[in-house]
Protein backbone atom coordinates (compact mmCIF):
# COMPACT_ATOMS: atom_id res chain seq x y z
CA UNK A 1 0.00 0.00 0.00
CA UNK A 2 1.15 3.65 -0.89
CA UNK A 3 0.40 6.65 0.61
CA UNK A 4 -2.01 8.50 -1.19
CA UNK A 5 -1.92 12.21 -1.99
CA UNK A 6 -1.50 14.35 1.04
CA UNK A 7 -3.96 16.89 -1.16
CA UNK A 8 -7.76 16.68 -0.62
CA UNK A 9 -8.85 19.46 -2.48
CA UNK A 10 -7.50 23.34 -3.25
CA UNK A 11 -9.71 26.14 -2.37
CA UNK A 12 -9.42 29.73 -3.61
CA UNK A 13 -5.94 28.57 -4.70
CA UNK A 14 -4.92 27.42 -0.83
CA UNK A 15 -4.15 23.29 -0.94
CA UNK A 16 -6.03 21.97 2.11
CA UNK A 17 -4.10 18.71 2.75
CA UNK A 18 -6.09 15.27 4.91
CA UNK A 19 -3.59 16.22 7.59
CA UNK A 20 -5.20 19.09 8.51
CA UNK A 21 -8.58 17.59 7.62
CA UNK A 22 -7.90 14.43 9.91
CA UNK A 23 -6.12 16.82 12.68
CA UNK A 24 -9.64 19.37 12.76
CA UNK A 25 -11.72 15.55 12.97
CA UNK A 26 -9.68 14.04 15.65
CA UNK A 27 -10.16 17.76 17.79
CA UNK A 28 -13.47 17.45 17.29
CA UNK A 29 -14.54 13.58 17.75
CA UNK A 30 -12.17 13.97 21.11
CA UNK A 31 -13.87 16.95 22.28
CA UNK A 32 -16.86 15.70 21.59
CA UNK A 33 -16.16 12.40 23.79
CA UNK A 34 -14.90 14.78 27.13
CA UNK A 35 -18.31 16.83 26.49
CA UNK A 36 -20.46 13.90 27.14
CA UNK A 37 -18.40 12.56 29.64
CA UNK A 38 -18.08 15.68 31.95
CA UNK A 39 -21.15 15.12 33.85
CA UNK A 40 -19.89 12.29 35.40
CA UNK A 41 -17.26 13.94 36.79
CA UNK A 42 -19.40 16.46 37.99
CA UNK A 43 -17.66 19.00 35.92
CA UNK A 44 -20.26 21.08 33.92
CA UNK A 45 -20.77 20.88 29.85
CA UNK A 46 -19.93 24.70 28.87
CA UNK A 47 -16.92 24.56 31.23
CA UNK A 48 -15.50 21.61 28.81
CA UNK A 49 -15.97 24.15 25.99
CA UNK A 50 -14.18 26.80 27.64
CA UNK A 51 -11.10 24.14 28.94
CA UNK A 52 -10.91 23.48 24.80
CA UNK A 53 -11.16 26.36 23.81
CA UNK A 54 -7.56 27.27 25.59
CA UNK A 55 -6.60 24.01 25.58
CA UNK A 56 -6.35 23.03 21.68
CA UNK A 57 -4.37 26.59 21.05
CA UNK A 58 -1.77 25.91 23.73
CA UNK A 59 -1.64 22.17 22.22
CA UNK A 60 -0.78 23.12 18.78
CA UNK A 61 1.96 25.96 20.17
CA UNK A 62 3.56 22.85 22.60
CA UNK A 63 3.76 20.91 19.42
CA UNK A 64 5.12 23.00 17.44
CA UNK A 65 7.71 24.55 20.02
CA UNK A 66 8.78 21.04 21.63
CA UNK A 67 9.89 19.96 18.09
CA UNK A 68 11.61 23.34 17.37
CA UNK A 69 13.27 23.09 20.58
CA UNK A 70 14.64 19.51 19.24
CA UNK A 71 15.25 20.63 16.02
CA UNK A 72 17.14 24.17 16.74
CA UNK A 73 20.71 23.70 14.71
CA UNK A 74 18.09 24.08 11.93
CA UNK A 75 15.84 26.81 12.69
CA UNK A 76 18.11 28.54 14.18
CA UNK A 77 19.50 29.17 10.39
CA UNK A 78 16.04 30.82 9.86
CA UNK A 79 13.46 31.96 12.65
CA UNK A 80 11.03 32.36 9.95
CA UNK A 81 10.09 28.76 9.54
CA UNK A 82 9.33 28.15 13.06
CA UNK A 83 6.11 29.55 12.16
CA UNK A 84 5.80 27.84 8.81
CA UNK A 85 3.35 25.01 10.46
CA UNK A 86 2.38 24.09 6.71
CA UNK A 87 5.93 22.69 6.62
CA UNK A 88 5.69 20.06 8.76
CA UNK A 89 6.84 19.83 12.63
CA UNK A 90 4.91 19.06 14.98
CA UNK A 91 5.43 16.79 18.27
CA UNK A 92 2.66 14.80 20.13
CA UNK A 93 4.77 14.43 23.45
CA UNK A 94 4.87 18.79 23.13
CA UNK A 95 0.82 19.14 22.45
CA UNK A 96 0.01 16.69 25.53
CA UNK A 97 2.50 19.28 27.46
CA UNK A 98 0.66 22.21 25.34
CA UNK A 99 -2.93 21.20 26.48
CA UNK A 100 -2.94 19.79 29.94
CA UNK A 101 -0.90 23.52 30.89
CA UNK A 102 -3.97 25.45 29.38
CA UNK A 103 -6.36 23.03 30.91
CA UNK A 104 -4.48 23.71 33.98
CA UNK A 105 -4.99 27.20 33.75
CA UNK A 106 -8.51 27.02 32.67
CA UNK A 107 -9.69 24.91 35.75
CA UNK A 108 -7.64 27.04 38.32
CA UNK A 109 -9.42 29.89 36.91
CA UNK A 110 -13.06 28.19 37.28
CA UNK A 111 -12.27 26.15 40.53
CA UNK A 112 -12.27 22.62 38.82
CA UNK A 113 -10.92 19.78 40.27
CA UNK A 114 -8.15 19.08 37.79
CA UNK A 115 -7.64 15.71 39.00
CA UNK A 116 -11.11 14.96 37.50
CA UNK A 117 -10.50 16.82 34.39
CA UNK A 118 -7.50 14.61 33.38
CA UNK A 119 -9.65 11.63 34.35
CA UNK A 120 -12.71 13.27 32.11
CA UNK A 121 -10.18 13.87 29.57
CA UNK A 122 -7.73 11.34 28.40
CA UNK A 123 -10.03 9.06 26.83
CA UNK A 124 -11.22 11.72 24.39
CA UNK A 125 -7.40 12.51 23.64
CA UNK A 126 -6.77 8.79 23.30
CA UNK A 127 -9.56 8.47 20.46
CA UNK A 128 -7.99 11.71 19.08
CA UNK A 129 -4.77 10.44 18.52
CA UNK A 130 -6.17 7.28 17.13
CA UNK A 131 -7.51 9.44 13.86
CA UNK A 132 -4.99 12.16 14.03
CA UNK A 133 -2.45 9.44 13.32
CA UNK A 134 -3.81 8.71 9.77
CA UNK A 135 -2.71 12.09 9.27
CA UNK A 136 1.43 10.79 9.03
CA UNK A 137 0.04 8.39 6.31
CA UNK A 138 -1.19 10.64 4.08
CA UNK A 139 1.65 12.83 4.25
CA UNK A 140 3.75 9.86 4.10
CA UNK A 141 5.70 10.79 7.07
CA UNK A 142 6.32 9.15 10.81
CA UNK A 143 6.90 5.62 9.61
CA UNK A 144 9.37 3.25 10.71
CA UNK A 145 12.52 1.51 8.47
CA UNK A 146 12.00 -1.52 6.00
CA UNK A 147 10.27 -4.65 6.68
CA UNK A 148 9.28 -8.00 4.52
CA UNK A 149 6.07 -7.68 6.44
CA UNK A 150 2.72 -7.72 4.00
CA UNK A 151 1.01 -4.91 5.96
CA UNK A 152 4.31 -2.63 5.04
CA UNK A 153 3.63 0.58 3.26
CA UNK A 154 5.57 1.47 0.28
CA UNK A 155 7.47 5.11 1.00
CA UNK A 156 9.57 6.34 -1.77
CA UNK A 157 9.67 2.81 -3.45
CA UNK A 158 10.81 0.96 -0.10
CA UNK A 159 8.25 -0.98 2.05
CA UNK A 160 8.13 0.42 5.90
CA UNK A 161 6.94 -0.18 8.97
CA UNK A 162 3.27 1.65 9.39
CA UNK A 163 4.40 3.31 12.92
CA UNK A 164 1.17 5.05 12.15
CA UNK A 165 -0.72 2.33 12.26
CA UNK A 166 0.31 0.28 14.77
CA UNK A 167 -0.27 3.41 17.73
CA UNK A 168 -3.74 4.07 15.80
CA UNK A 169 -4.80 0.92 16.60
CA UNK A 170 -3.22 0.87 20.03
CA UNK A 171 -4.96 4.24 20.78
CA UNK A 172 -8.50 2.87 19.74
CA UNK A 173 -8.35 -0.09 22.67
CA UNK A 174 -6.95 2.29 24.80
CA UNK A 175 -9.54 4.45 24.45
CA UNK A 176 -12.31 1.85 24.70
CA UNK A 177 -10.35 0.83 28.10
CA UNK A 178 -9.87 3.84 29.72
CA UNK A 179 -13.74 4.49 29.14
CA UNK A 180 -14.32 0.94 31.10
CA UNK A 181 -11.94 1.77 33.57
CA UNK A 182 -13.67 5.05 33.74
CA UNK A 183 -16.86 3.85 34.33
CA UNK A 184 -15.39 1.51 37.68
CA UNK A 185 -12.77 4.31 39.13
CA UNK A 186 -11.48 3.50 42.36
CA UNK A 187 -10.09 6.49 42.97
CA UNK A 188 -9.60 10.24 41.27
CA UNK A 189 -6.57 10.17 38.72
CA UNK A 190 -7.07 6.35 38.11
CA UNK A 191 -7.78 6.97 34.26
CA UNK A 192 -5.28 9.34 33.64
CA UNK A 193 -2.32 7.49 34.86
CA UNK A 194 -3.38 4.53 33.25
CA UNK A 195 -3.36 6.36 30.27
CA UNK A 196 0.23 7.87 30.70
CA UNK A 197 1.26 4.45 31.43
CA UNK A 198 -0.19 2.34 28.55
CA UNK A 199 0.29 5.36 26.23
CA UNK A 200 4.35 5.92 27.25
CA UNK A 201 4.32 1.69 27.26
CA UNK A 202 3.09 1.43 23.33
CA UNK A 203 4.92 4.77 22.11
CA UNK A 204 8.71 3.63 23.63
CA UNK A 205 8.34 0.18 21.44
CA UNK A 206 6.89 1.98 18.49
CA UNK A 207 9.31 4.87 18.59
CA UNK A 208 12.18 2.21 18.30
CA UNK A 209 10.53 1.43 14.92
CA UNK A 210 10.83 5.16 13.55
CA UNK A 211 13.33 6.69 11.19
CA UNK A 212 12.56 10.06 12.34
CA UNK A 213 12.84 10.38 16.13
CA UNK A 214 14.06 13.55 17.96
CA UNK A 215 17.22 13.27 19.71
CA UNK A 216 18.34 13.61 23.40
CA UNK A 217 22.40 13.03 22.00
CA UNK A 218 22.30 9.45 21.25
CA UNK A 219 18.69 8.50 22.67
CA UNK A 220 15.50 8.78 21.24
CA UNK A 221 13.88 12.11 23.15
CA UNK A 222 10.04 10.33 22.74
CA UNK A 223 11.97 6.92 24.53
CA UNK A 224 13.39 8.57 27.57
CA UNK A 225 10.23 10.49 28.31
CA UNK A 226 7.94 7.64 27.95
CA UNK A 227 10.46 5.35 30.54
CA UNK A 228 10.18 8.40 32.51
CA UNK A 229 6.18 9.02 32.12
CA UNK A 230 5.51 4.98 32.49
CA UNK A 231 7.85 4.99 35.74
CA UNK A 232 6.07 8.11 37.40
CA UNK A 233 2.67 6.62 36.74
CA UNK A 234 2.85 3.01 37.69
CA UNK A 235 4.47 4.55 41.12
CA UNK A 236 1.50 6.96 41.48
CA UNK A 237 -0.65 4.36 40.78
CA UNK A 238 0.46 1.81 43.32
CA UNK A 239 0.45 4.63 45.82
CA UNK A 240 -2.79 6.17 45.63
CA UNK A 241 -4.31 2.58 45.01
CA UNK A 242 -3.41 1.11 48.46
CA UNK A 243 -3.84 4.59 50.38
CA UNK A 244 -6.40 4.65 52.83
CA UNK A 245 -9.88 6.24 51.56
CA UNK A 246 -10.59 9.68 52.30
CA UNK A 247 -13.96 9.55 53.56
CA UNK A 248 -14.87 12.83 51.83
CA UNK A 249 -13.22 12.01 48.99
CA UNK A 250 -15.55 8.74 48.52
CA UNK A 251 -18.54 11.01 49.48
CA UNK A 252 -17.75 13.00 46.67
CA UNK A 253 -17.25 10.09 43.68
CA UNK A 254 -20.67 8.51 45.21
CA UNK A 255 -22.35 11.88 44.68
CA UNK A 256 -20.98 12.18 41.24
CA UNK A 257 -22.32 8.66 40.03
CA UNK A 258 -25.36 9.31 41.41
Amino acid sequence: MTAPDPIAFTLFGLSVRWYGILMAAAILTGGFVMYRRAPKHGIRQDDVIDILLVAVPCGIIGARLYYVLFEWSYYSQDLAQIFNLRGGGLAVHGSLIGGFLGAWLVCRHKKISFADGLDMTVAGIALAQAIGRWGNFFNGEAHGGPTDLPWGIMVDGVRVHPTFLYESIWCLLLFFLLLYLDNHRKFIGQIFLSYGFLYSLERFFVEGLRTDSLMIGQFRQAQVLSAAVMLACAVSYVILLNRKPNKNSVNAMEDKSK
